[in-house]
């Protein structure tokens, strides 16, 4: 994949497994993880896709994953000084239905603030909500939100607010859009995911029969409605940006 990015001009996010639960204070698993940093570093160093190590996925706040994060930023930095160092967190605070901040401690050792979110598919939020969201974030530095979107079924049709069809995905795409424009840090986004793919946690019978269904493609290469709400997006933040030169 990595070889193709090459060849396509694409951003490489590159990432370790440390996410979510993790033994944090064990010194054997923070070696472990180093490991994986270094081999992966080792991999693909003289990648000219790759523009980001990141150390970790979604972990919970706690002094002994801090300090384990910390160590791990120390070691890519080490090992490669040329790249920006980032890490996809999801521990926002959502203080009412128009403010919401990502205050991670771990924002202190990265280059790039990784955001996951998923306003409108996840928690108490509709889709409509994130048109008067606003974000903080207590670093000042880029933001990348590395996550946001919903699961819908390919063919699976109805209105806007019935889930996982794909007229709720399209829908709260649109308003997503929206919401992250106005974020002034704002230095990247990808949705997750692209297509969709096998998770034997999803388990929702004749819609996500152990697909996770948040791809704007299906497991078998067909475009639902997000596609081509993204793809709008991009061709006239191209057009945009071509007019500005």
């Amino acid at each position: 994949m990595t070889r193709l990015a090459d060849k396509m001009g694409l951003l490489v996010w590159d990432e370790v497994p440390v996410y979510w639960e993790m033994d944090f204070q064990n010194p054997a698993t923070l070696e472990n993880a180093k490991a994986q940093l270094r081999d992966v570093i080792a991999r693909d160093h003289n990648r000219a896709a790759v523009g980001l190590w990141s150390l970790s996925n979604e972990t919970p706040i706690s002094p002994a994953r801090n300090a384990f994060l910390k160590s791990m930023a120390e070691y890519a930095r080490q090992l490669d000084n040329t790249r920006l160092i980032t890490s996809a967190s999801d521990k926002a605070e959502h203080a009412d239905y128009e403010h919401a901040a990502l205050n991670d401690p771990l924002g202190e050792y990265l280059d790039v603030i990784g955001l996951n979110e998923y306003v409108g598919w996840y928690g108490k939020y509709r889709p409509e909500d994130a048109d008067k969201m606003q974000w903080t974030f207590a670093y000042k530095k880029p933001v990348i939100v590395s996550e946001f979107g919903a699961g819908a079924a390919y063919g699976l049709h109805g209105d806007v607010d019935t889930r996982f069809t794909e007229e709720y995905q399209a829908d709260l795409f649109k308003h997503q859009i929206g919401m992250l424009q106005r974020i002034p840090a704002l230095a990247g986004m990808t949705p997750w995911i692209l297509m969709d793919f096998r998770s034997p946690r999803r388990t929702l019978v004749g819609i996500q029969d152990y697909y996770n269904r948040k791809g704007v493609i299906s497991d078998r290469g067909q475009r639902k409605q997000a596609f081509y709400v993204l793809q709008k997006f991009y061709r006239e933040k191209a057009e945009q940006d071509a007019g500005k030169h």
